[in-house]
């Protein structure tokens, strides 16, 4: 059994706004990470219906094998997920629920990356990206998120 860590949490206001890193951050069932863009429903994809749109993670071993493999160096923000994992095998929480500190989530599918990632990065992001550009996760129990918290498969 695999334990993970929070390494650091991003929220973004606007569509294409950056991302600034907060030690916490409240997430809400049926609306997300509180102060990020899809809470307000100002994101990229907030007219798009579905799952999956609450929370998104990344492993900080792809953003490690993108700077090995790919030379793409990017600072954790910039991958445009909320939260940042070290530990978590992301891919393999599709449709199962885990806690992230006292938030309880759902894995809906993977976050593949899209057009608009690469315009807000650089050229390369996407086809490095494919397959482990992180996860979309719903919220089942709200809570409190901190840098620090651990994840854990339930």
């Amino acid at each position: 059994m695999w334990k993970g860590t929070v390494l650091s949490i991003h929220i973004a206001p606007g569509a294409a706004d950056p991302t600034q890193s907060v030690s916490e951050a409240r997430v809400v069932m049926g609306k997300g990470v509180e102060g990020d863009r899809y809470f307000h429903g100002r994101g990229t994809w907030s007219s798009n219906p579905g799952t999956g749109r609450h929370i998104t993670l990344i492993e900080s071993e792809t953003l490690e094998a993108l700077a090995r493999e790919s030379g793409i160096i990017l600072a954790p923000g910039a991958f445009r997920r909320n939260v940042v994992t070290c530990g978590v095998p992301l891919n393999h929480l599709v449709d199962r629920n885990f806690r992230v500190g006292q938030v309880v989530l759902r894995g809906m599918r993977l976050c593949e990356p899209c057009k608009h990632l690469e315009d807000l990065s650089r050229p390369g992001v996407n086809s490095a990206l494919l397959h482990r550009g992180g996860l979309r996760a719903d919220v089942l129990q709200e809570g409190i998120i901190r840098v620090g918290d651990t994840v854990e498969e339930m």
